[in-house]
């Protein structure tokens, strides 16, 4: 398909089907223009006069201070230094209390988590399911009637997804054949394929894994899934492992929080965190709309993450973790039901997904941003944020709210593709380009939704597109069950290069493509 540009042109179709017309559009009015460059310069004035005011207040006092020092004599000197050796105590305990406060910092201040590496797992080309084969099967089935058949057509047309998403292999059978033997089929593939990849890379032998990490929502067996990855590379019997289940899409950030946070106990430790969906059981074969969506969306993926709090690991580590910023939404009973598992009258199960859930995820997200705020904007825009709010309590309570500009804090967003509907909404919210939004929207079309590994994914795209340079923050953004915003935000120690494993390896040439809305 044709890259998207940026252009000032519209495209028209004749009535009757004729050969398609470029418009050009007018450029913008030119006092607007200059009015809106100016504003730019006076904004950028604004944030580096606020960013560098303490420098630029101390700098009189440096110069006032350096005249001083100029003027000292030999004699002055001498009588500092005679001073000092009658103080001798007091110098010697200063120096103690400030070696004891050192170390006691070095102590106990937090270990930097590095992620040396990740991959993502990418399935076999037999797995691909395009539109017509999608409709197809669905039709063969026979237990969806024409409105729901209709539906899902209509979804997948709008969804925002490609003709190259994955479905597993039990759903590619006439008739499916879903059981539990073929979902955990599906997640040795997706689980065993991700690590294959990572090991390579990393060299990292799995028996000094120290801590394990899997999430996966809607697949729970017994042994669990994490049991699954310790039998099949043998790992070490005093490892830490955790299974997380039951928390949606967001899970994968809350998979890498643990995983932190396990590490700040255990030193020189390696953390591997696994991040999947399961859709071979959990495919929905009923009418009840609502609950058709998933199937139209949600397609197989996943992703295995390698964390380190090892010194050793700075210079090859990829990123260095800065910040986790979780909100739970679930006191409120309409965010608690607005993503739930259920069965339909017929007693069929699948997941129903209500029409408050864009107004949900609109709240958490707003709330999320309220605490990832203050950690990452610029002072400049804290200023302007309290300002407005100030404002609009003292003397307009219509006046906009201010939303600050996280462009001057990230470089890149990994939103969770979840749905066109949910880039979309966060593209307007947070006032991002098109080149913000390009990796989730990508991921969306080659791969679909694949839950809680969709961030990983979208992080690969930048990275295959060479986007990636030293000190660029990345902020991965997160919805699920519950109703949850989850947020993770990390800084490249280095100009990254995308791994051999890379998904994208084979067609990032090709992206990014033109998305019919």
């Amino acid at each position: 398909m044709a890259t998207a540009k940026h252009h000032h042109s519209a495209t028209k179709t004749t009535a009757n089907g004729g050969a398609n017309v470029q418009i050009q559009r007018p450029p913008p009015p030119l006092p607007n223009f200059l009015a809106s460059v100016k504003l730019k310069y006076v904004k950028l004035g604004y944030h580096y006069l606020v960013t560098n005011l303490l420098t630029l207040c101390l700098l009189p006092l440096i110069a006032v201070a350096a005249v001083h020092v100029s003027q000292l004599n030999l004699d002055d000197v001498g009588n500092l230094y005679r001073q000092l050796q009658y103080n001798s105590i007091a110098v010697m305990a200063l120096g103690g209390a400030a070696l004891l406060g050192f170390t006691a910092y070095l102590m106990t201040r937090p270990r930097t988590v590095y992620l040396v590496d990740y991959s993502c797992y990418r399935p076999s080309d037999d797995l691909k399911v395009q539109f017509n084969k999608f409709m197809e099967r669905s039709k063969i089935h026979g237990g969806f009637n024409e409105s729901a058949l209709e539906f899902q057509r209509k979804i997948l047309e709008r969804s925002g997804l490609g003709e190259e998403t994955y479905l597993p292999a039990a759903l590619h059978c006439i008739p499916p054949a879903p059981s539990m033997a073929a979902a955990r089929q599906e997640a040795e593939d997706v689980m065993f394929g991700a690590l294959e990849n990572l090991f390579k890379s990393t060299n990292v032998n799995p028996k000094d894994i120290g801590i394990l990490v899997v999430n996966c929502s809607l697949f729970n067996p017994t042994p669990s899934l994490s049991s699954m990855i310790v039998n099949k590379y043998k790992l070490r019997g005093n490892i830490k492992t955790f299974n997380i289940g039951g928390m949606g899409c967001s899970a994968g950030v809350i998979a890498v929080d643990l995983a932190k946070d396990m590490l700040q106990v255990h030193r020189n430790s390696y953390a591997v965190v696994v991040s999947m969906e399961n859709i071979t059981q959990n495919w929905y074969f009923g009418n009840k709309k609502s609950m058709l969506i998933p199937n139209c969306l949600f397609r197989v993926g996943g992703a295995a993450v390698l964390l380190s709090n090892k010194s050793a690991d700075k210079r090859r580590a990829k990123y260095k973790l800065l910040h986790v910023v979780r909100t739970h939404c679930g006191s409120d009973d309409t965010a608690f039901n607005c993503v739930y598992q259920e069965q339909d009258a017929a007693g069929k199960t699948g997941v129903s997904l209500s029409k408050d859930l864009m107004a949900i995820a609109g709240g958490a997200l707003k709330a999320n941003i309220t605490t990832l705020g203050p950690l990452v904007l610029p002072i400049s825009e804290q200023l302007l944020f309290f300002a407005t709010l100030i404002a609009r309590k003292l003397a307009n309570t219509k006046m906009k709210p201010y939303i600050p500009d996280f462009k001057l804090a990230f470089d890149h967003f990994c939103i969770h593709a979840g749905g066109r509907a949910v880039i979309d909404e966060l593209e307007k919210n947070l006032q991002l380009s098109e080149e913000h939004v390009e990796p989730s929207r990508m991921t969306l079309y080659r791969f679909g939704n694949t839950s809680s590994s969709s961030i990983w994914y979208e992080l690969a795209y930048t990275e295959a597109k060479g986007r990636m340079t030293k000190g660029n923050r990345v902020w991965q953004i997160a919805f699920g069950s519950g109703f949850k915003c989850n947020s993770a935000v990390w800084e490249a120690t280095r100009a990254v290069k995308p791994s051999a494993s890379n998904p994208w390896a084979d067609c990032i040439d090709k992206f990014p493509v033109e998305i019919l809305k």
